[in-house]
C-alpha cells in the first residue's frame, strides 16, 4: 500500500469537520512548496545579474574573510 493510499484510508475515517483541515493543511504544503520553488528559481536568475557585483577585483580583497 502506497502512502497516498493510506494517507485515503486515514481521510475517509475522518468526520467532514475535520476535512476543512486537511484540506487546509494540503494546501498550506502546496503554497510553501510553491514559495521554495520560486525562491529557488529567482536566485538562480538573479546570479547571472549579481556575477559582476560578486566577483570584480575592487572587491577581491573580501573574498578571504
Amino acid at each position: 500500500m502506497s502512502v497516498k493510499d493510506m494517507i485515503k484510508k486515514e481521510i475517509d475515517k475522518l468526520p467532514d469537520s475535520k476535512l476543512v483541515e486537511v484540506y487546509d493543511f494540503v494546501k498550506f504544503l502546496e503554497i510553501k512548496q510553491e514559495r521554495e520553488i520560486l525562491q529557488k528559481t529567482s536566485q538562480a536568475l538573479s546570479e547571472k545579474s549579481f556575477e559582476n557585483i560578486w566577483d570584480n577585483e575592487e572587491d577581491a580583497v573580501y573574498d578571504s574573510i
